[in-house]
């Protein structure tokens, strides 16, 4: 599932310029030693390079919506896409020396288009078969990259195979084996800078991951590795790399900076904490931020023990923007210490895709546009997803009738006896399925997500308690004021993809009412819905495992999981029947209200 929201703050903006090498991962030197120095008219006192940036760029190499099997368009006029980025890269590399620039990624590259999903079930990636992302990153010679939690979305056995293939390592030093608690990858990478005349200048690169793999894809990681926190392993690693020697220590964090998590007490470790590592682990010069899928050109946090400034920039998303750190040194006593550094980020939509990586990777980018439109039935109807935010919608109850009777087939007869009922969530109001030939891409499109299925037991208290927490996702509008759907969402810091409806009981929606006390009438077949009353309630693994912080789902009982996809549960139950008929699934059973009167 996505990033975790980050609190809405003005960040102060700041200008940036200039980074390249020899590389030592996790401390085992990786290849030789560059010179000290070379002879030259005089010896440099002062030196700049530069560390580029990129983040969650989840597979988007091309400026493309599969979904929409179109170029990709946006309210604000963004491209997406690496091949843009290769451009920007490029041009900094040609203007400050190939030698004085270093590339790095925050995490969050294999999952996230149906370009990943193509490469990781449909033509799985092998040493035959490269990932296009590893094709395009090799290409872009990316010095480093943190793991992401998406990366963990398809098993570690795919992740390992993604890690074959690139020719920098995937860094993660509170990723560790569970049974040993060592790192399992790459805790860091040491890259040379040379200076003709003078010593190296030796940056060191530590990649830290987010904690909350271990809720999100317990499925996949669970009794294989853990996931400590940032700062806890920071402290670890970054005295680590000043005793190597390194002048500059540069962090590649896969979590946000404003402190918070979404899933709430679920574990010790905070989701976004790059804030925290800066303030609280010395020895920092600069963090290159994701997760969250914001952009902040620049913010600085002071170190708490040292005094020290540390620099933070995060390029958005998709290949969005590009974080550019720029760092001026200077030399004493034979050890290089910085003395300025600046950061900002560029947009890349004025520049063209890299004709190389177009040239590399147009056959795969061609195969996955023919799969996404593979018919694979009929709809009798278009069913859109605009409203699907206040309204109970069919295009909702599609995904909730699939889930429900897979979720029914599965059960142990004593489970089935049990009241039956589902949860999902709006991840895209652009979806649309069209009347008429449906294709892969049509559903795609709506469910955009590698989620797998699960049924938990809830009773009927904890059930009302779940579905309180989902209506946090309303602001309050009290009896007789207009609802504006433009502001009725808390969806800047509850997102879409955090917001729950449930199909198989009847219920409303206060919004008038405070939070903790908007659910209304909830009822399942036409009686009231008792307390001690066990649901099995069919809910994505992303959710049952304790992404958003819902209370009760994480602990509750397991009545049935299974390890399909959810979308391609949705693409099998229409090529099964063919023809989508909303008259078959469609129930209009939750609704908002005012006070008791209905907004809608």
């Amino acid at each position: 599932m996505p990033r975790s929201p980050m609190n809405r703050r003005e960040f102060v903006k700041k200008s940036a310029v200039t980074g390249a090498a020899v590389a030592v991962a996790g401390g085992v030197a990786a290849g030789p030693a560059q010179a000290a120095g070379e002879k030259s008219g005089h010896r440099p006192r002062t030196w700049s390079f530069s560390i580029l940036g990129t983040t969650d760029l989840h597979s988007h190499v091309f400026d493309w919506d599969y979904y929409r099997d179109a170029p990709y368009t946006d309210k604000a006029g963004n491209s997406v896409g690496v091949a843009r980025v290769a451009t920007l890269v490029k041009r900094q590399r040609e203007a400050k020396g190939e030698g004085r620039v270093l590339l790095v990624d925050a995490g969050d590259i294999i999952q996230g288009t149906s370009l990943a999903y193509y490469f990781a079930r449909v033509d799985p990636i092998t040493d035959g078969v490269k990932h296009p992302m590893a094709v395009a990153m090799n290409h872009m010679r990316y010095d480093a990259a943190a793991l992401g939690n998406h990366e963990f979305n398809y098993g570690i056995d795919v992740l390992r195979k993604f890690e074959s293939q690139c020719r920098f390592p995937l860094l993660g030093a509170n990723a560790l084996d569970a049974k040993t608690l060592r790192p399992a990858f790459p805790p860091y990478t040491v890259k040379r800078i040379r200076v003709p005349g003078a010593p190296d200048i030796k940056v060191g690169i530590l990649g830290l991951t987010n904690p909350g793999i271990a809720l999100w894809d317990k499925d996949n990681v669970s009794g294989k590795m853990v996931f400590p926190g940032l700062v806890e392993q920071a402290r670890k690693y970054v005295p680590r790399l000043r005793a190597l020697g390194c002048d500059v220590v540069f962090l590649t964090d896969h979590s946000g900076l404003d402190g918070s998590s979404s899933y709430g007490d679920e574990l010790p470790y905070v989701e976004n904490a790059s804030n925290l590592v800066a303030e609280q682990v010395p020895g920092i010069d600069a963090i290159l931020v994701g997760h969250t899928h914001v952009e902040v050109p620049s913010y600085t946090v002071k170190n708490e023990q040292s005094g020290q400034d540390v620099l933070l920039s995060e390029p958005y998303c998709w290949g969005y923007r590009l974080s550019v750190f720029d760092f001026e040194l200077e030399l004493h006593h034979g050890r290089w210490r910085v003395t300025g550094k600046t950061a900002q980020t560029l947009n890349p939509d004025t520049v063209e895709e890299d004709p190389e990586i177009k040239r590399l990777l147009e056959a795969d980018h061609e195969l996955v546009v023919k799969y996404v439109n593979t018919p694979v039935g009929t709809c009798t109807a278009d069913l859109s997803a605009a409203e699907s935010c206040w309204k109970d919608v069919p295009i909702m109850d599609f995904i909730h009738k699939v889930q429900m009777d897979t979720v029914k087939a599965g059960l142990s007869p004593a489970d089935a006896a049990l009241p039956l009922i589902s949860v999902a969530a709006p991840f895209s109001r652009t979806a649309d399925i069209p009347q008429g030939s449906v294709t892969i891409k049509d559903i795609a499109g709506l469910y955009i997500y590698d989620n797998t299925l699960y049924g938990k037991k809830l009773t009927g208290a904890q059930l009302k308690d779940y579905l309180e927490y989902a209506a946090k996702y309303y602001h309050q509008v009290p009896a007789g004021t207009k609802v504006d759907t433009a502001t009725l969402t808390n969806a800047n810091s509850f997102w879409d993809y955090m917001y729950d409806t449930a199909a198989g009981v009847d219920y409303e929606i206060d919004i008038a009412q405070a939070e903790g006390s908007r659910i209304k009438n909830l009822t399942y077949d036409g009686a009231p819905v008792a307390d001690d009353q066990v649901f099995v309630v069919a809910v994505n693994n992303y959710r049952a495992n304790g992404g958003s912080g819902y209370p009760h789902i994480a602990s509750a009982d397991i009545a049935y999981s299974s390890t399909n996809e959810i979308r391609q549960l949705m693409i099998d139950y229409v090529t099964a029947k063919k023809a989508l008929d909303p008259a078959g699934f469609a129930d209009v059973n939750w609704r908002l209200t005012q006070a008791g009167t209905p907004v809608f």
